[in-house]
């Protein structure tokens, strides 16, 4: 585990809006600890944007519609989780330099220690995310010229910022040294250790029945756990202690949002924009299933706003794909159209063409077994956090508290 400095360095910057080009929005805005390390929405609006989750709306800035559904963050600095986002383009490789592979012009600086805290570099580059539009800011005007790695890259102006906030760089010097500049590698490290600590998830009831304690789990949970590893087939796909093998599949979620810009129609073509090869067309990563009960809506687009209508999904997914209606909170506070992809006949046929999982059968009581064993998956301590939010932040911005616990 990484060391309390570290930890409590990485939860001030993991909160802090220091590390946006506008000063505008954190980390915690998207991940937070009291939305089980995400936002409780489909789709957010990013950078430009005020508030929290469901009270999210445009502010002075125009807001960006995120084109993907918040990742939880739970277990992510785990040493199996070798690949993350939803496209899979952050991975470790070993042909690269420092051994994590990143998108063309985000190449590692630095070594750091995790996919982790390789991934936590590209969200504060990201114009939609954090960096914000090409003249608002140094840091987005850097991105524009494709100027993020390098001196005076918008990577190096983020890291002189931190560097230049005195209470920032004396815990730093606890960590690197005094004579070592902050680097943006040590942000990112700082941050995924405090992820790791605070995202932790691996004391729920299904862990403590794997313990041997045989009172864990009831006789519904039991069924529901026999149905996933058998009849239902879900560990097909959801395996290993995290329930997911880390690879990526068609499963016909509907297209919502504003797309990727993959093609017509707000297309998303997954990890097929990643690879290149069309047999990864509408492919996304496994997600991980601990505190899943808690991490509502489902899917790279946050198409579905509870587990059940998830589940049902996955027993047809080509009938659900066709017969999707839409049920999911989208960009909280505007009113901007969002069903283009659904509405395009020929990019739900490539949708439903794609798809690679099997239908199957399962009666009501099933769903419902299986639903009681998916919240034996759910840690205690992940509804609220364990450091939760720091009162004050030594950039002396504001701070994002986030959304009301789940009652």
């Amino acid at each position: 585990m990484p060391g309390a400095t570290s930890v409590l360095l990485g939860r001030d910057l993991f909160f802090d809006p220091i590390l946006s080009g506008n000063k505008n929005i954190s980390c915690a805005t998207c991940h937070s600890p009291q939305a089980a390390g995400a936002d409780a929405v489909a789709l957010t609006l990013g950078e430009g944007a005020v508030g929290i989750g469901t009270a999210r709306k445009s502010g002075p800035l125009p807001a960006a519609r995120i084109a993907r559904h918040t990742p939880t963050l739970f277990n992510l600095g785990a040493r199996e989780f070798k690949t993350l986002m939803h496209d899979g383009r952050v991975a470790a490789d070993a042909s690269t330099r420092f051994g994590f592979r990143l998108p063309d012009g985000q190449r590692l600086e630095r070594p750091v220690t995790s996919a982790l805290a390789a991934q936590a570099l590209m969200p504060m580059v990201a114009p939609d995310e954090m960096a914000g539009q090409p003249g608002s800011n140094p840091v987005a005007d850097a991105v524009a010229a494709d100027r993020i790695m390098g001196l005076d890259g918008a990577w190096d102006l983020l890291a002189r910022r931190i560097n230049d906030i005195p209470a920032y760089r004396q815990r730093f010097d606890w960590l690197i040294g005094a004579d070592e500049p902050v680097h943006i590698t040590h942000i990112a490290q700082v941050l995924a250790d405090f992820v790791t600590y605070e995202f932790r998830a691996t004391d729920s009831p299904f862990d403590a029945f794997l313990r041997g304690d045989d009172s864990a789990l009831g006789n519904d949970a039991l069924r529901g756990m026999s149905l996933f590893y058998g009849k239902a087939n879900c560990v097909a796909c959801h395996s290993g202690a995290f329930q997911t093998d880390h690879d990526f599949h068609a499963i016909g979620v509907p297209q919502i949002g504003p797309g990727k810009g993959h093609g017509p129609a707000m297309a998303d073509h997954g990890r097929a924009a990643i690879t290149g090869n069309d047999t990864d067309m509408y492919r996304f990563r496994t997600s991980s299933l601990r505190n899943v009960a808690l991490s509502a809506p489902y899917g790279h687009s946050g198409a579905y706003a509870t587990l059940d209508s998830m589940i049902r999904h996955h027993l047809d997914p080509m009938t659900s794909l066709a017969e999707y209606m839409g049920e999911a909170v989208l960009f909280p506070g505007t009113d901007a159209p969002d069903m283009g992809a659904m509405e395009d006949f020929d990019e739900v046929l490539n949708i439903a063409s794609a798809i690679d999982i099997p239908s199957t059968q399962l009666s009501e009581r099933d769903i419902a077994a299986l639903i009681i064993f998916l919240n034996s998956l759910t840690d205690p301590v992940s509804q609220t956090g364990r450091l939760g939010a720091p009162d004050t932040l030594p950039s002396g911005l504001p701070l994002d508290q986030g959304p009301t616990p789940p009652s």
